[in-house]
C-alpha cells in the first residue's frame, strides 16, 4: 500500500510540475488566469493530493490507533490539543471591516468580515502547527547534544 501511494504521489508531482510550467504569467489578469486549463488542472491535482493524503492518513492512523496500546487516548489528547489551537487561532484572528475594504479596493474581490476571520483563524492554526513542529524537531536534538 505504501508503495502504491508513493508511486501515485510521484506521478502527481510530475503532473503538477508540468502544470506549474504552463500557468499564466503575472501580467495576465486574475479573472483570466483563473479560467486557464493549467490552473484548473492544478486545482484538480490539489484536490486529488488532499484526498490521497486524507485517505492514507485515516487508513494508516486508524490501524495504528487500534493496534497500539494507549492509542485511543493519544488520539483524544491530540484532538483536544487541535481544538485548543483552533480556539486560540480564532481568538487571535481579526475580522475587521478595514481588511474587507482593502481587499475589495486593491484586489477587486468581494468578501465578508466572517471570511476574513476564518482565513485568519486557519492561518493562525497553520502557523501554530508550524511552531509546534519546529519545537518538536529541535527539542530532541538539544537533549541529544546535552546528553540528557
Amino acid at each position: 500500500m505504501h508503495r502504491i501511494v508513493k508511486i501515485a504521489l510521484v506521478a502527481l508531482g510530475v503532473l503538477a510540475a508540468a502544470l506549474w510550467y504552463m500557468l499564466p504569467g503575472s501580467n495576465v489578469p486574475p479573472s483570466e488566469a483563473i479560467q486557464s486549463g493549467a490552473m484548473s488542472g492544478m486545482f484538480s491535482v490539489m484536490w486529488l493530493l488532499l484526498a490521497i493524503a486524507t485517505i492514507s492518513s485515516l487508513v494508516f492512523g486508524v490501524s495504528k490507533m487500534l493496534t497500539a496500546p494507549g492509542g485511543l487516548m493519544k488520539v483524544v489528547k491530540t484532538l483536544v490539543a487541535a481544538l485548543v489551537l483552533t480556539g486560540v487561532g480564532y481568538g487571535l484572528a481579526s475580522g475587521e471591516q478595514e481588511v474587507v475594504d482593502a481587499v475589495s479596493s486593491e484586489r477587486g474581490l468581494e468578501t465578508t468580515v466572517g471570511t476574513v476571520k476564518t482565513i485568519g483563524t486557519l492561518l493562525n492554526v497553520f502557523f501554530g502547527m508550524v511552531v509546534i513542529a519546529i519545537v518538536l524537531m529541535i527539542v530532541p536534538g538539544v537533549k541529544r547534544i546535552l546528553g540528557r
